[in-house]
This record gives structure tokens, sequence and C-alpha cells, in this order.
């Protein structure tokens, strides 16, 4: 006797389980939709602390250094070659969802450290130590989603890993910098707006609307100004680039165990780079400056030239 299976057509496959299509413009609908919601949250707290009117002039302020820090990113992102839309979700990440988990997580993380080790300690713990972790990581979260995914290409084909280290690298700090610059943008908003409130209550309080205001009514402003957008416009992004750089050496190292502390090296430097700039803002201008001139011009002038070597090698495809 003939098996069924010998004659006739074949019995049509029955699914095992029915799923149900999902929709291509599912993903980017959520990621708007999250980061929409992350932007309302942080304009609203923003707002609180700076008035109408000092978001206002924050927004006009923290926009200026904006283009430099994109334009050079952009010249890097030659050799990188990373899509426009992944540029654009880092600095929406950047610029809305990270701030959002800065503020609000920054906000508990004080009032717990103060409550548990007083005003002056607290402060301190949160300044150098809990906000650095906060951030740092919020903002590395995302360039573990655009990152990863490269790790397969590149763990399958060996000539490939050691070709693209180049790119890879340069792919790093365009990713981490653009995230990196959306959240100092807004950081630079509330900061500058909240100077500008500031001084225009203590030249009220002071001389009354009698007066026209001159730019010594401004001097809070200016000096967050200077401080912020002209001396330190890529002070986040050198610390988020170590982030990018550790991601990109654990994708194209050929050793096992580099792979595995590459990456988590990378976000713990960024750590300490970024509480060492904040330790420094507490030690007068002249403490300042000495960080200022030992510390990050040095580590940014490494990432510099760590970038100009990443673009002078050509773009290989694949």
């Amino acid at each position: 006797m003939s098996s069924p299976s010998s004659h006739g057509p074949p019995a049509p496959e029955v699914p095992s389980a029915e799923r149900p299509a999902r929709h291509p413009l599912a993903g980017p609908a959520a990621a708007t939709l999250l980061l929409t919601g992350c932007g309302v949250l942080v304009v609203q707290q923003v707002q609180r602390q700076t008035g109408t009117v000092g978001l206002l002039v924050g927004l006009g302020l923290a926009v200026l250094p904006m283009p430099f820090v994109l334009g050079a990113l952009l010249w890097l992102n030659q050799s990188a070659q990373v899509p426009t839309r992944r540029l654009a979700l880092c600095l929406a990440w950047g610029s809305c969802a990270a701030t959002a988990v800065a503020v609000l997580a920054n906000g508990w993380a004080g009032a717990y450290l103060i409550a548990a080790q007083g005003s002056a300690r607290g402060q301190t713990l949160g300044t150098e130590f809990a906000t650095p972790l906060i951030e740092e990581s919020a903002k590395g979260a995302v360039l573990l989603l655009t990152m990863l995914p490269l790790r397969h290409r590149l763990r399958a084909d060996p000539g490939l890993r050691a070709r693209s280290r180049h790119r890879v690298a340069a792919t790093g700090i365009v990713l981490a910098g653009i995230t990196a610059a959306g959240f100092a943008f807004t950081e630079n908003v509330l900061y500058l707006g909240r100077a500008f409130t500031d001084d225009q209550q203590q030249r009220l309080d002071s001389i009354g609307l009698g007066d026209a205001p001159s730019l010594r009514d401004y001097d809070g402003t200016v000096h967050t100004f200077v401080l912020r957008a002209l001396l330190s416009p890529f002070a986040h992004p050198l610390f988020t680039s170590m982030t990018g750089l550790g991601l990109a050496v654990a994708l194209t190292t050929g050793r096992r165990w580099l792979a595995r502390v590459a990456a988590p090296a990378g976000l713990l430097l960024a750590m300490a780079l970024h509480g060492g700039w904040n330790a420094a803002a507490g030690l007068g201008t002249h403490g300042f400056l000495l960080v200022y001139c030992a510390l990050m011009v040095p580590c940014f002038v490494a990432l510099a030239a760590l970038a100009f070597w990443a673009r002078r090698c050509p773009p290989r495809s694949g």
C-alpha cells in the first residue's frame, strides 16, 4: 500500500499560530509618540523654572552654538555615513527623552541624597556622582539601540570587521555627539533661561523699571552663555563620545575579553569626565580654569585627532 504522500497534491500547510501582521510604521509611530511626550514634559518643566520669557530667551541663546557642533559632526559623518533618520532619532532622544529622564531622576536622586547625607554632602554627591551616572546612562541607551545591530554583520565577517574600524569609530563619535548635542541644547535652554529670569528679577528689585536695561544688568546670563556656549559647546559630546567609542571597540575587536569590557569602560569614562567637569564648577574660577586646561582641552584634542584619523580613511562599501 502506498503512503498518502505518494499520490495527489500535498496537503496545504496549516499555520501553527496566527500572528497579526505588524505594520511597518508601528515602530516609528511609537517612537514619535514617546519622544513627543518627553518633549512636552521637558518644555513644561523648563517653563516652570524659567517662565515663558526666560524659556524663549533660553531657546534663542541655546540655538547659537548648535550649527558649529552639528556642522563638525556632519563633517565626520561623511566617513561614518550614518543615515539621516538615525541622526534625527539620536538628536530627538538627546533633546527630549534623555533630558526627561534626567529632569525626573536627578530630582529624585538629589532629594534622596540630601535627606540621607545632609544638604552640603547630598548636593555634592548628586552633582559629582548621581548626575553623571543618570545623564550618561540616559544618553548611552540610544547608542545601544542604534549601534548593536552592526554586531551580527561584523561578527559574521572578520575581514569586514577589520576593514570597518575607522567607520565604526566615526559612527560611535557621530551618534554620541548628536545625542549629546541635543541634550546640551535642552540643558542650555534651562540654564540660560533661568539665569535671564534671575537677572531680570534682581534688576527689578534693585532699580525697578525706571532705567533702561544694560548688559551689566544681565551678568549672570552673559556668564552662563560664555561658559556653556562659547567655552564648552563640545563638553557633552566629549563625555558621551567615550560611550560611543567603547561600543565601537566592542564591535570591532577580535579579542573576546576586550569586547566584554570596552562598552562598560567607555560608559564609566564618560561618567568620570562628566563628574570631573561638574566638580570643577565648585572650585572657583581658578580651579575651573585649571581643570578646563589640564583635563578637558587635552581630552578634546585627543578626540578631535581621533575624528580626523577616522575621517581621513575613505568609506568602504558593505
